[in-house]
């Protein structure tokens, strides 16, 4: 089996980020598999979170935060480029492997074993994950995926990569978007990377919108309440990842990320840690009373809960300000 770099080392166990005491437990694929990769690189995943401040509403959903690849190069040495799939995927997959290289790939979460009791073997979903270890000859594949690492083989490893003589004989699809990360240098530790990931914090807030983007939701989740009520729940949870969880899961990275601030010395950060972690248990309520008015058929008073949200991230930003701008 071609095990490079990235192999997480015997008794690998996810990174508090993803504990069983978080508000949101999962935040988005990407995110969460880059937190896992750093985390086994035995690096610091919280350093990388300045980007939560880069999050806006787009009009129809919250950004779907990721780490820019730019900062995980400075923090952790690691280059990512784009792998171009121009022949058999699991060649390419093997050669880069073999090449002490982690490879982020987009695959049907229909045959991630992972996904066991929610999209395995029920439902066909793109999600992204970081392949370590494939093995062809044992059908055998290890991955990063969502908030740990896992393994899957025999025919989910030969259906995943459409192997099957019934897949092979399906119209060609479109190859998947594929990204490849190489190990340059160690990734930084102690002080350097605190210096690095303040000046991070600095750049965004340097360089955020100064619109407040809970005011634009307001409006948005008033108008489209109405029509969220009367279409089935497949359309409430894809309204409620894209926009409740990501908004809260943002705002949950970003106090743990001024939790790790002030556990490094940084002071003045108790009221944005707490408005932060208020902003994530806000959108988690309100998740949970949209699921609820959708069942009923009934509307929710959502205005206190959106008022609240605009007034603490304008505190919250307030108080970064205050400190870093």
């Amino acid at each position: 089996m071609h095990t490079p770099s990235f192999l997480p080392k015997p008794g690998f166990m996810p990174h508090a980020l993803h504990g069983s005491e978080r508000i949101w437990l999962e935040t988005n694929c990407y995110t969460d598999l880059w937190i896992e990769v750093v985390h086994a690189m035995d690096a610091q995943p919280v350093a990388m979170l300045p980007f939560a401040i880069d999050q806006e509403f787009e009009g129809d959903q919250f950004t779907f935060f990721k780490p820019p690849l730019e900062d995980l190069r400075t923090l952790f040495g690691v280059k990512v480029q784009e792998l171009a799939i121009f022949d058999d995927i699991v060649g390419h997959v093997i050669e880069q492997v073999e090449r002490d290289r982690l490879v982020i790939v987009e695959l049907d979460a229909f045959y991630l074993p992972d996904t066991q009791g929610a999209s395995y073997h029920q439902e066909h979903v793109k999600t992204t994950v970081g392949i370590a270890e494939i093995d062809p000859g044992e059908r055998r594949l290890g991955y990063f995926h969502n908030a740990g690492y896992f393994h899957l083989e025999g025919e989910d490893f030969t259906r995943i990569f459409r192997l099957a003589p019934d897949q092979r004989d399906q119209p060609e699809l479109l190859f998947p978007y594929v990204e490849m990360v190489k190990r340059e240098v160690h990734p930084l530790r102690g002080a350097a990377l605190r210096v690095a990931s303040l000046s991070l914090l600095r750049r965004y807030l340097h360089n955020r919108s100064r619109a407040n983007p809970f005011v634009a939701f307001r409006e948005r989740f008033l108008a489209n309440e109405p029509e969220l009520l009367e279409r089935p729940m497949p359309r409430f949870h894809a309204y409620a990842f894209n926009n409740l969880r990501q908004a809260g899961a943002n705002a949950e990275l970003l106090g743990s990320y001024l939790e790790w601030l002030a556990g490094q010395g940084e002071s003045r950060l108790e009221q944005p840690r707490a408005d932060a972690l208020r902003i994530a248990e806000i959108m988690k309520v309100m998740q949970f009373q949209l699921a609820r008015a959708v069942h009923r058929r009934r509307p929710m008073d959502a205005r206190p809960l959106l008022a609240e949200l605009e007034t603490t991230h304008d505190r919250l930003i307030g108080g970064l300000m205050d400190c870093y701008g």
